[in-house]
């Protein structure tokens, strides 16, 4: 059973991050988003050491937002480097894609 509260949007979007990873040691890398929906993200090729809870700042074509880390890939697994992040700048419009607007056409296609 998926337990996703909204519909997501596959993209391929790329974008900078940095923040603390989990031994408290500033990083900046560069990342890419995977899907996107109306409240949060999945970034992949993050080589950074974080874990949920952590908060990472995303900046896209010249704006920026924070989010939280909500889960993390398993090393080793088909998902590593990837981490799903939940928005936390809610006045912030980030993305050039509206995931509702996408996911409503989708429905009706």
């Amino acid at each position: 059973m998926d337990r996703r509260q909204q519909s997501r949007v596959f993209v391929e979007l790329p974008v900078q991050i940095w923040g603390m990873d989990a031994q408290s040691r500033p990083f900046i890398q560069p990342a890419s988003v995977r899907t996107i929906s109306g409240r949060g993200a999945t970034l992949q090729c993050v080589d950074a050491r974080l874990k949920p809870g952590d908060v990472v700042d995303v900046l896209y074509e010249g704006t920026k937002a924070q989010f939280r880390i909500v889960w993390c890939g398993k090393p080793g697994t088909a998902m590593a480097g990837e981490i799903g992040v939940e928005n936390l700048s809610k006045d912030v419009k980030l993305w050039d894609v509206d995931p509702l607007r996408c996911a409503a056409a989708a429905g009706r296609g």
